[in-house]
């Protein structure tokens, strides 16, 4: 057993630097939204809904929206590398704070894998689009971007923010010029009529739909985990977090609108089965050559390099933050001597995600979503509990409603793990049981934390100049009125065509 002599200290030695600012929180947690789950597990759906998907994707955003502001409401007041596993051993105890970084650590373990092998996949398209069959396997081809992802990581967290903005920037650039060449391509029929999937789907089997596009809008907390490195967290967290989910939304139908429009109707049921739905559909359309060189291209150096920059550089906080208070091996919390980075977490993890490249991408979706719902439920338990335990917490934003938001919020996610399969939930509780015995090994030879109050150690509040807070919300005014016009005009998109 350990000396409680040598009980872990609450704040070491070990802060990290603050460079982020909004736009990186956005595109850091766009980012890693964006990806595997839009192009993969997402747009199967549209085989099996149509142009009915949209309404499976409008509740997606909705139960997004307000787990968002709750994130918000924490993220600004515990501006802390960890997120929901600081906010959860806080506002639950330490236990739950455990499990639920443990589960977010393994959610996006298993996307890094899913989206290095994505893009593979549409790397060797880039090149099938002129016939060129490329002899490299996918798992090797998939190994390239994660290690070249751990090394920027390590690098710094400025070159972290500067590539996520590059890869999402080029991804939008990409995408509005495939969607003005995909318009000639689009069949006005294939939106009338529905999938004949959609005539025998029960209230259950759409409730599993909503759940696997809801797959696509996990991780529109990303940002919180990398709290301690984003300036002016106060202003920014919460920020972000209310313009995330809409970002998402706008993409994911947009994409889908598109998706329905290429492929003859009578070959939509057939994009349920496949394993790259974009690039499918675009060869049932015979559409070839450059349009999909350009579509390949998008996804695999804008979406999947931007969710591979961000998957693989926010899951090391979490570890470290547990390390640095004794939960994990504390080796894990050690930074990088100059670049000031968790150099050993981002390397073991990284590692971890090669080995799983291994598997396909279904093993991603089953592995990651039940991950993903175990610790939103946790984290949205832990705003209240936050409220409770500490109502002296300094609290720059606050979420409203929250005594019927978090209730009704938790039995939506509840409601949507129900439809996941016996292998998610049984290697689920085998991973949260492995987390947990680290735990109390830790605990067992480091002690326990000290307790700290809040208000003198967590929030240290940093001012911006008048003239900082100017630009700062003239960013936000410029970003919140294109985000309301990109989701003005996916939800027209869908109206068009009955108007024909």
């Amino acid at each position: 057993m350990g000396d409680n002599n040598t009980a872990v200290k609450p704040m070491e030695d070990t802060t990290l630097q603050r460079t982020f600012g909004m736009k990186e929180a956005v595109t850091i947690t766009v980012g890693n939204v964006i990806g595997v789950g839009l192009f993969t597990t997402g747009a199967q759906i549209v085989g099996t809904m149509g142009s009915s998907v949209i309404l499976a994707t409008f509740i997606a955003m909705v139960i997004s929206v307000y787990p968002a502001k709750l994130y918000g409401e924490m993220g600004a007041a515990l501006p802390f590398a960890g997120g929901t596993y600081k906010y959860a051993q806080l506002g639950l105890g330490k236990p739950a704070g455990v499990l639920a970084g443990w589960n977010f650590i393994a959610s996006l373990i298993a996307v890094t894998s899913g989206e290095a092998l994505a893009f593979a996949f549409y790397f060797k398209t880039l090149f099938r689009a002129f016939g060129i069959e490329l002899p490299i396997s996918d798992m090797l081809l998939a190994s390239i971007p994660i290690i070249l992802f751990i090394i920027t990581n390590i690098r710094g967290t400025e070159m972290t923010g500067r590539l996520q903005n590059g890869f999402m920037y080029f991804f939008w650039g990409v995408a509005i010029i495939w969607f003005l060449t995909m318009i000639p391509n689009i069949n006005m029929p294939s939106y009338v009529v529905l999938p004949a999937a959609m005539s025998s789907a029960t209230p259950w089997g759409f409730i599993g739909m909503v759940a696997m596009i809801w797959w696509c809008f996990a991780g529109f907390e990303t940002c919180c985990a990398m709290g301690e490195e984003i300036k002016y967290p106060q202003i920014n967290l919460p920020r972000a977090l209310k313009l995330s989910p809409y970002i998402v939304f706008a993409v994911n139908a947009i994409f889908q609108w598109f998706l329905i429009g290429i492929v003859p109707a009578d070959k939509i049921s057939a994009i349920a089965s496949a394993d790259a739905p974009f690039a499918e559909g675009m060869q049932m359309a015979g559409i070839l050559g450059i349009p999909m060189a350009l579509l390949a291209a998008g996804i695999a150096f804008g979406g999947d390099f931007s969710t591979l920059n961000s998957s693989i550089a926010v899951p090391p906080r979490y570890l470290f933050a547990m390390a640095r208070e004794g939960s994990m091996p504390k080796f894990f919390a050690k930074l990088h001597p100059k670049y000031k980075t968790p150099y050993i977490s981002i390397l073991v993890l990284g590692v971890l995600s090669l080995i799983l490249t291994k598997y396909d991408i279904r093993f991603v979706a089953e592995v990651s979503l039940f991950a993903d719902l175990f610790y939103y439920v946790i984290g949205i338990a832990a705003a209240m509990g936050l409220r409770i335990k500490h109502p002296e917490l300094n609290r720059p934003y606050r979420a409203p409603f929250i005594k019927v938001g978090v209730p009704v919020s938790i039995i939506i996610y509840l409601l949507m793990m129900t439809q996941l399969g016996t292998y998610a939930i049984v290697s689920g509780v085998i991973w949260c049981a492995i987390g947990l015995i680290i735990y109390y090994i830790c605990r067992a030879k480091y002690g326990e934390m000290e307790d700290v109050q809040l208000n003198d150690v967590v929030l240290r509040e940093e001012i911006p100049s008048p003239a900082e807070k100017k630009a700062m919300d003239k960013e936000y005014k410029l970003w919140g009125t294109i985000v309301i016009i990109a989701c003005i005009i996916a939800l027209a998109l869908y109206g068009i065509p009955f108007l024909f």
